[in-house]
């Protein structure tokens, strides 16, 4: 049951679940921004709002405090920061939303790249008494490798400042201006106050002619690519029952990545490069005549190919239509956020995994390193350290299929790989370097 009832708001029909990441510098009100969010949608249940009502009281608050709705992990209740990714779901009568909420300190980047990756909107909050940091800077920078569709930035904590125009007009310029120099196009700028609530839900100052914050998420388009990308399929598994019922079912499972897939397409499964037809696919209620992204499905194949977990299967013909194939690599040339407290040495042995297909590697020396605080690329590194971000090759032992990260998302991001632990020590975007320009 929920604390109270859900807000009414104008008929609109119901728009599809948005992904959404919060990011910011320490003490911008991340958290306090989210839980301002849970409350004002009507989100919280009566025990939870019970228990973090209590908690803000044994803190010595004279009243609800809302950050402690997203901070749940017991140390980050006591420090008063977030120190992990806390998925949070909401929803309007217009759409649902699934939320991470992401720390602030710079040792914790790598939890911001985790929360956005799949991100089809990111709202990076700045105190205006601040204006724009280095941490703004990183963020910005890793949003627009990372291309998150759309990014809002959120001027918070203007009742500070009396919700001066002219202090916000300052920070929106130079938003705009990093925005600009790392390649985020058509943001969005809007003073909040997560605090009070005020431009949240209902409307801000009389200056201000733009939406409130959660209308103009209600209207974000979601990341649904449907027909508007190329067909991209990694096989996770290969299931041949071999019952007495299915005695020669063969098929193909995994996820559709992007596009659309209908029986009768020719296929070629990539790097292997064998082609066939698909004449069946099996969906999680039995049968239909096409995927798209987002389904799980099993496909079926006219011919039994040799293809097993790790091939990538590509509709014949469309790279051509859309003017971007997908690459066979031995040599994958793109941009790592380093993710490993432990630094990364020249022909260091990793294990990259590329989709469903994992293989050895050696990591190549560092190109470049981005400077967060001049905004460009630097040549003078020659390890990348905890949370850098660089231009760096990686040699494979055997080749996968990979496309250019600014052209497909789902298949143009890998993970580099501590062979020894098994711990992800990098996250790596195939050829995106030119995402960023100074």
């Amino acid at each position: 049951m929920s604390h109270t009832e859900s807000p009414s708001v104008p008929d609109a029909p119901p728009i599809g679940q948005l992904r959404l990441v919060v990011a910011g510098s320490v003490d911008d009100g991340k958290s306090t921004l989210v839980g301002r969010l849970l409350h004002d949608t009507k989100s919280i249940l009566a025990d939870q709002y019970d228990a973090t009502l209590a908690a803000s009281q044994r803190r010595g608050a004279d009243e609800f405090d809302l950050a402690l709705l997203t901070d749940g992990l017991r140390a980050e209740r006591e420090q008063g920061i977030t120190i992990d990714v806390a998925y949070r779901y909401f929803s309007t009568p217009r759409r649902s939303f699934v939320l991470a909420d992401t720390p602030g300190h710079v040792q914790y980047t790598r939890n911001t790249v985790t929360g956005a990756s799949t991100a089809d909107a990111a709202v990076v909050l700045i105190d205006v008494r601040n204006g724009v940091s280095v941490q703004t800077c990183r963020h910005a920078a890793l949003l627009a490798l990372l291309r998150v569709p759309t990014v809002v930035f959120a001027v918070n904590k203007m009742d500070a400042v009396d919700w001066s125009q002219e202090r916000f007009d300052e920070v929106a310029a130079d938003v705009r201006d990093v925005a600009a120099r790392v390649g985020l196009r058509g943001v969005d700028i809007v003073p909040v106050s997560a605090l009070t609530g005020e431009n949240i839900v209902d409307g801000g100052p009389s200056w201000y002619a733009g939406k409130p914050l959660l209308p103009l998420l209600e209207e974000l388009p979601s990341g649904g690519t449907g027909d508007f990308e190329p067909f991209r399929f990694p096989v996770q598994l290969v299931i041949r029952p071999r019952t007495e019922a299915h005695p020669d079912y063969r098929g193909l499972a995994g996820r559709v990545s992007s596009g659309t897939v209908r029986i009768g397409d020719e296929i070629t499964a990539q790097p292997s490069g064998q082609t066939s037809t698909v004449t069946g696919i099996d969906g999680p209620t039995g049968p239909q005549q096409r995927a798209v992204a987002g389904e799980s499905v099993t496909l079926l194949l006219a011919d039994e190919l040799d293809v097993a977990r790790g091939e990538v299967l590509v509709r014949e013909g469309e790279d051509e239509q859309w003017g971007s194939a997908i690459g066979v690599l031995r040599q994958i040339d793109g941009v790592l956020t380093w993710l490993s407290e432990k630094d990364s040495a020249v022909r260091q042995r990793v294990l990259v995994k590329a989709g469903t297909r994992t293989v050895r590697g050696l990591l190549g020396p560092v190109a470049a390193t981005w400077d967060a605080d001049e905004l460009t690329w630097r040549n003078q590194a020659d390890r990348l350290c905890l949370n850098d971000i660089g231009q760096v090759s990686v040699q494979l032992a055997e080749p996968v299929a990979l496309d250019a990260y600014a052209e497909l998302r789902g298949t143009g991001a890998f993970l580099v790989i501590d062979p020894d632990t098994g711990a992800t020590i990098a996250a790596g975007l195939a050829g995106a370097s030119d995402r960023l320009t100074a």
